[in-house]
């Protein structure tokens, strides 16, 4: 171990790699940029087998690594039997007993400068220990992410998610003083952690890499609209139902490719179902997906955080629209860097406007380019994040 830089255990509950999911896209990040000036040691959760290319991505930027299997027969055992406790089940389904066991004694071993945990779903693990700081990234407020989705849940499954809304509220709350430190993403999402010491809390925000994700003018826009994201996750897919449903199939002279990983079959049935809407899973390269596009939509109607796809095609130079939800955690202005939509009219007259004013269609891409070069650099996020982390806490 480099004795010149501090230790620093990073807790994660997925593998970091591939970057599919917005989870382990910011631990992969944050692990390369902190990897600077720390000496990291990755435990990562997995219910998958990891194969070697992927912990070879990981490799250089950490001293070891430390995958811990959990049994998918088991995760679902165990989050039956929250029905009849008050723990989250998304804690249920992260947290087994026998790995909890190894872990503590692996960290006893390792005997840390300090420990990040990324998310509050591997928090169990290492909430007891105090030996030295530790930092929970919350990432977002899972909280008021299920609240939203319960809204739009069918009423036989809605009372689950209410249910799980109001645990994870409370857990959010109760997890706060275990750690010396907490994170988020966004100013956003740190007003709903209702405690006394939310002003602590400190955003880190994503950002974005410009020289991966950059304009690509030699690319044929062969779609007038594209969406990226993961196509499993349950606000994506609520997005794409929305905009289908609502505007996309009144405007059959309009083309849409919805692009990503594990597509859901309700979003496969949304390209069966309509000759002008294109599904394609996972690429090998998402710009592609993003640069085949004329105009990037977001229309977000559930969810927290960040959205890393909107990022992402800013980066691309691509004009982008979406709702009030996804361009006030970017806190980005409407009419200068994006457009934003409150209904679904203005989302039809955006989207017209742009497709038939190619300068105004340019010039949005050109400035929400600059806008996230500017503001979204993982330089600037990983030199607070590093900052904070080599700062005595106030309540030593």
């Amino acid at each position: 171990m480099d004795n010149q830089k501090p230790s620093l255990v990073f807790i994660a509950s997925r593998y970091p790699f591939p970057l599919e999911k917005g989870d382990k896209l910011r631990s992969y990040h944050l692990i390369k940029g902190l990897s600077a000036s720390h000496c990291i040691t990755l435990i990562a959760l997995s219910n998958e087998p990891i194969c070697e290319e992927w912990k070879a991505e990981i490799e250089p930027f950490v001293h070891a690594q430390h995958i811990f299997k959990l049994n998918r027969f088991f995760q679902f055992f165990r989050t039956g039997l929250a029905l009849f406790s008050n723990q989250p089940f998304q804690l249920a389904y992260f947290t087994s007993f026998v790995v909890k066991q190894r872990i503590k004694q692996l960290i006893t071993q390792i005997q840390p400068d300090h420990v990040f945990c990324q998310m509050i779903r591997p928090a169990e693990y290492i909430k007891n220990y105090h030996v030295c700081h530790k930092t929970i990234d919350y990432m977002d407020a899972l909280s008021v992410g299920m609240e939203r989705r319960a809204h739009n849940a069918p009423i036989t499954t809605r009372w689950i998610y209410k249910m799980e809304a109001s645990r994870l509220k409370e857990y959010e709350q109760r997890i706060f003083n275990y750690f010396e430190y907490q994170t988020m993403i966004t100013k956003q999402d740190t007003q709903y952690i209702a405690h006394p010491d939310q002003r602590k809390i400190t955003v880190i925000p994503n950002g974005i890499d410009t020289s991966y994700f950059f304009p690509q003018p030699d690319t044929k826009q062969t779609v007038d609209l594209v969406f990226v994201g993961n196509l499993s996750y349950a606000p994506n897919v609520n997005a794409m139902q929305w905009f289908v449903i609502n505007i996309m199939q009144y405007h059959p002279e309009w083309t849409l490719l919805i692009a990503g990983a594990n597509p859901s079959q309700e979003i496969i049935q949304l390209g069966k179902q309509h000759k002008n809407i294109t599904v394609e899973g996972w690429q090998a390269d998402i710009r592609n997906a993003y640069a085949r596009g004329k105009v990037f939509i977001a229309p977000m109607q559930i969810g927290t955080g960040m959205q890393n796809k909107l990022l992402e095609a800013m980066a691309m130079g691509l004009p982008c629209i979406t709702t009030p939800l996804a361009s006030d955690a970017l806190e980005a202005s409407d009419g200068d860097e994006l457009l934003v939509a409150k209904t679904v009219l203005e989302f039809e007259q955006h989207i017209t406007h742009l497709l038939n004013e190619t300068l105004d269609l340019k010039e949005l891409g050109f400035r929400g380019r600059k806008f996230v070069e500017t503001k979204y650099s993982w330089d600037q996020a990983i030199d607070r994040l590093s900052t904070m982390l080599n700062t005595r806490p106030e309540s030593a």
